[in-house]
C-alpha cells in the first residue's frame, strides 16, 4: 500500500503540470489510498479543490464525492459524509452508472457507522448485485465481507462467519490482501463474540500480518485492538496491556479517534482489573474528553460502561447506577454491553445491601445472555458462546454464597453446564423438564448411591459442592490462577511418574489437598464418586491425585470415579426423563471396529490391535456381535451398520483431536476413496442407545475444554449421540498395555460389574501388578482412560 501511495503521489505531481485530467485522476486516487491508510484529514485536503469545467461531464466528479464521503465517514463527520455520498449517487446515476456499486458499498459502510443496519444491508446487497453483474470479483469479495460486518453488528455471528469465509476464499484466490485482511479480522471479531478465543486470536494475528504486508496501518491498529481484547477476556492482562501500549502511539499518530477511545477504554478496564483506579480514571477521562469534543461517538457506550465501573469501585453508587441503568435502556447498546451492565448494576445493588434488586438484575443479566445464545444456530458456536459470559455467572454465584444460599448458588452454576449436549439429546417437549429448577441433587446422589463433587473455578474464588444422599455442603477453594498452573504441571509430571512416592507426585499431593481434602469426611473409603469438573479440571484425571497418608497412594485406590457433564443430565437418567422412548439395545451386543488398514504414514498399523480385538470378541456370542476390521472398517461401514442396535461399541484404532475445531476430531479408519476419518460431527448425527462406547485411541476425550461444556471431542460426540457411558483417553495411549487393560475391563463387565467398577478394577490390575518391575504400573499406562457419564 505504501508503494501504491508513492506511485500515485509521483504520478499526481508529474501529470498535474502536463494534463489537467490525469493530474486530477491521480489526485483522487492518492486521496483514496490515503483514506485506506487512515490518513483521512490529508485525503480531505487533497479533495478540496474544484474540478475544472472540462471534467464536469467525466466520471471524476462522482469519484471525487465518493472518496470525500469515505474520508468524512471515517473521520466521523457522518452528516457531511451522507450528503457527499448522496451527491456521488446522483452523479453516478446520470453520468457513470458503473460507479453505483462503489457508491452503494460506501453508503452501506456509512449506515453501519450510523447503526442503520437494515439500510446498510440493503445498500450492500445493491453493491453485491452490481459487482456480480459487472463480473468484478474483487469488488464482490469486499461486499461479501461488508455483509458479514452488518450481520456481525446485528449480532448474527454465525451468519457473519459464513459471509466472511466466502469473502476470504474469493479474496485469497484473487490475491487481494487488503480484502482478505478485512475478512480475517472480522472473522476474529465474530469468533471472539461467540466466545471462541483461540480461533479469534489466530485470525486477528493473521489479519494484522496481512495489514502490515499491505501497508494498511489503520487496519493494523484495529486488529491490534482485537488481539488485546482476546487477551483481556482470557484474563491475561499483562499481554493485553503490552499490545495496547504498542498500538496507542500508532493510533495517536494516525489521528484515529475511534480506535484511540477504544484503546483508552480497554486500558482503563485493565487498570480496574489490576486495582489501579487512579490510572483507570485517567484513561477514561481522556476517552470522555475526545467524545465530548465530538471527535468520536463510536465508543460512547463503552466509555459509559467503564465510567460506571470506576464509580462502583469508588462507592459512588448513585452515579454508578445512573451509568449502568442508562446503558441498559439505550437501544444502541449491543447485547453483550447490556448483560454486562445488568450484572454490574446487580453488584452495585449488592454492595448497597439491596439484595432483592441485586437478584433481579442478576437474573435479568443471565436472561439476556441466554436470549443471545439461543439465537446462535450453529452447534459449533453454541459450544463456545458462554466463554465470553461465564464471569457473570461467577458474580451471581458469589452473591448467593455471600448470602448463605448454597443450593441456589449450585443451581446457577448448573445453569451453565453442558447446555449444547443437553439440547442435542432432548426433544422440544423434554426441554422444560431439564430445567435446573426441577433438579433435586440429593435424590440423584441417593439413586446412584454416590457422592457428587461439583466444581466451579472462578477468577476471584472457586467452589466445591459436595452432594451426598443426606446433605449438600460447600467449600471455598483457591482462585483459578492458583489452581491452573498446578494442574498443568501435574499433567506433565504424570507421564513420567512411576508411583505415588515419586518426587513428581508433589503436585498430585497439592491438588488432592486443594480439590478433595476439604470434603474427605463426606467421602468414606470405598465410596462411589461422580465428578463434575470445571475449566482446567476437565483435563485432570482425579484418580491420579495423591492421598498423603498414612502411606502415599493414588486416590483410585480409595474410590470409584466417574466424570459427568451436568447434574441435570445425570438426574434425567435416574428418573427416566431422557431416553425413555429409545429402543433398548441388546444387552450383550457388540459393534467392534478396528485393526484398520494404514491410510498413510501418519497413522501406522497398531501392532497389538488384532490381539485386543480377539480378547474383546471372546466376551460376546457370535450372533450378537458385528466386527468391522481391515478394509471393511470404513466410515461408511460404521454409519451404515445401524450402530444404535448395539449395547457396546469399541474402537481399536488411531484417533485425532482437533483443538481449533473439536467437531473435526476423528476416529481413523480404513480408506475409501479420499475418506478415512469418522468425524465427531458425523458421529453426533447418528443416534445411539449404547450402554458403553470405548474409544481405545489417542486423545479420545478431546484436548479443548469449553466453559460449561467440558472437553469436546470424540467422547463428547458419542455422548451427544446418546451413549450412556463413554471411555475416552486424556492423552496418547500405549499400544502395549491397552489390550491387557481392555481384557480386564470386559472381564469385569461380563461378570455384571457396572462400567465404572469394571474400569477401576482393570486399572488397579495394572497398578497392582505382581511384577514389581512392570512398567505398566505407571499412570501413563492406566490413567489416560476416563469414564464419562451422559444421560
Amino acid at each position: 500500500m505504501s508503494g501504491a501511495l508513492q506511485d500515485a503521489d509521483r504520478s499526481y505531481r508529474r501529470y498535474s503540470e502536463k494534463s489537467v485530467e490525469w493530474g486530477w485522476r491521480f489526485r483522487v486516487l492518492k486521496a483514496h489510498i490515503l483514506v485506506l491508510r487512515g490518513a483521512n484529514d490529508d485525503a480531505l485536503l487533497l479533495l478540496n479543490g474544484i474540478l475544472p469545467p472540462s471534467l464536469v461531464h467525466s466520471d471524476l466528479p462522482a469519484r471525487q464525492m465518493l472518496v470525500r464521503g469515505l474520508a468524512q465517514d471515517y473521520s466521523q463527520r457522518l452528516d457531511e459524509a451522507e450528503e457527499s455520498l448522496r451527491i456521488a449517487e446522483e452523479l453516478a446515476q446520470s453520468k457513470q452508472p458503473q460507479l453505483l456499486g462503489d457508491v452503494a458499498s460506501a453508503q452501506g459502510t456509512l449506515y453501519v457507522h450510523q447503526k442503520r443496519y437494515a439500510d446498510a444491508r440493503a445498500a450492500y446487497y445493491k453493491a453485491l448485485l452490481a459487482a456480480r453483474a459487472g463480473k468484478n470479483a474483487g469488488q464482490e469479495a469486499g461486499v461479501l465481507s461488508n455483509l458479514g460486518f452488518v450481520s456481525m453488528w446485528q449480532e448474527r455471528f454465525d451468519e457473519a462467519v459464513d459471509w466472511f469465509k466466502a469473502s476470504l476464499v474469493l479474496s485469497e484466490a484473487l490475491g487481494a490482501h487488503d480484502t482478505s485482511s478485512h475478512a480475517l479480522g472480522n472473522l476474529g471479531w465474530s469468533y471472539r463474540k461467540l466466545g471462541d478465543f483461540e480461533n479469534a486470536l489466530t485470525l486477528y494475528k493473521q489479519a494484522e500480518e496481512a495489514s502490515i504486508r499491505s501497508g494498511l496501518v489503520g487496519r493494523q491498529i484495529y486488529w491490534l485492538t482485537g488481539i488485546s481484547n482476546v487477551y483481556y477476556q482470557q484474563h491475561d492482562y499483562g499481554a493485553a496491556e503490552t499490545i495496547l501500549k504498542q498500538a496507542l502511539d500508532l493510533a495517536r499518530a494516525h489521528n484515529d479517534k475511534g480506535t484511540l477511545t477504544e484503546f483508552l477504554n480497554d486500558l482503563a478496564e485493565i487498570a480496574i482489573e489490576t486495582g489501579q483506579m487512579d490510572l483507570a480514571e485517567k484513561y477514561a477521562d481522556e476517552a470522555f474528553a475526545i467524545e465530548q469534543a465530538g471527535l468520536d461517538q463510536t465508543g460512547v457506550l463503552e466509555t459509559q460502561l467503564v465510567r460506571g465501573r470506576i464509580e462502583e469501585n469508588k462507592h459512588d453508587f448513585a452515579r454508578a447506577e445512573e451509568s449502568f441503568r442508562g446503558l441498559i435502556q439505550n437501544p444502541k447498546a449491543d447485547t453483550s454491553q447490556k448483560w454486562e451492565a445488568e450484572a454490574r448494576l446487580a453488584r452495585v445493588y449488592a454492595d448497597e445491601g439491596l439484595a432483592a434488586k441485586a437478584e433481579n438484575e442478576f437474573r435479568r443479566s443471565l436472561g439476556t445472555i441466554e436470549m443471545a445464545r439461543s439465537s446462535v444456530r450453529t452447534e459449533e458456536f453454541r459450544l463456545s458462546f458462554l466463554s465470553s459470559a461465564i464471569t457473570f455467572y461467577s458474580d451471581y454465584i458469589e452473591f448467593l454464597i455471600s448470602r448463605k444460599r448454597i443450593e441456589d448458588a449450585l443451581q446457577v452454576a448448573e445453569l451453565s453446564r453442558a447446555r449444547t449436549l443437553a439440547e442435542g439429546l432432548a426433544s422440544t417437549t423434554q426441554a422444560a423438564s431439564l430445567s435446573p429448577r426441577n433438579l433435586r441433587p440429593q435424590q440423584v446422589a441417593q439413586k446412584l448411591k454416590a457422592s457428587l463433587l461439583f466444581y466451579w473455578i472462578g477468577q476471584n474464588d472457586s467452589y466445591l459442592w459436595v452432594i451426598t444422599p443426606g446433605k449438600t455442603a460447600y467449600f471455598k477453594l483457591p482462585k483459578a490462577s492458583e489452581i491452573e498452573p498446578v494442574v498443568k504441571s501435574y499433567r506433565k509430571a504424570l507421564l513420567g511418574m512411576r508411583d505415588a512416592q515419586d518426587a513428581g507426585s508433589s503436585d498430585g499431593k497439592q491438588l488432592y489437598a486443594i480439590l478433595v481434602e476439604p470434603a474427605k469426611k463426606l467421602i468414606p473409603k470405598g465410596s462411589r464418586v461422580i465428578l463434575f469438573p470445571a475449566e482446567s479440571l476437565y483435563g485432570l484425571n482425579f484418580e491420579t491425585l495423591v492421598v498423603p497418608g498414612p502411606q502415599p497412594h493414588f486416590w483410585i485406590e480409595d474410590v470409584t470415579l466417574t466424570t459427568a457433564s451436568s447434574l441435570t443430565l445425570l438426574g434425567s437418567s435416574t428418573v427416566g426423563t431422557m431416553g425413555a422412548r429409545r429402543p433398548a439395545a441388546k444387552e450383550k451386543s457388540l459393534l467392534l471396529v478396528g485393526n484398520t488398514e494404514q491410510p498413510n504414514a501418519d497413522f501406522p498399523a497398531l501392532a497389538q490391535a488384532p490381539a485386543e480385538m480377539d480378547k474383546i470378541e471372546r466376551y460376546f456370542p457370535d450372533p450378537n456381535r458385528k466386527v468391522l476390521k481391515g478394509k471393511q472398517a470404513t466410515p461408511t461401514a460404521y454409519l451404515s451398520s445401524n450402530p444404535e442396535r448395539f449395547a457396546y461399541l469399541h474402537f481399536v484404532t488411531h484417533g485425532t483431536a482437533s483443538r481449533t475445531r473439536p467437531l473435526e476430531s476423528a476416529v481413523i479408519l480404513s480408506q475409501e476413496g479420499d475418506s478415512y476419518k469418522l468425524y465427531a460431527r458425523d458421529i453426533v448425527q447418528h443416534r445411539l442407545n449404547a450402554k458403553l462406547v470405548t474409544i481405545s485411541a489417542c486423545n479420545g476425550s478431546g484436548t479443548r475444554a469449553y466453559s460449561g461444556e467440558g472437553l469436546v471431542g470424540l467422547s463428547w460426540a458419542f455422548l451427544r449421540a446418546g451413549a450412556h457411558h463413554v471411555i475416552g483417553a486424556l492423552w496418547e495411549v500405549s499400544d502395549a498395555s491397552t489390550p491387557q487393560l481392555m481384557d480386564a475391563l470386559y472381564s469385569g463387565l461380563s461378570q455384571g460389574k457396572d462400567p465404572a467398577t469394571a474400569l477401576r478394577d482393570a486399572k488397579l490390575s495394572l497398578l497392582h501388578s505382581a511384577d514389581s518391575s512392570s512398567v505398566f504400573k505407571k499412570p501413563f499406562y492406566w490413567a489416560p482412560f476416563q469414564l464419562y457419564a451422559g444421560s
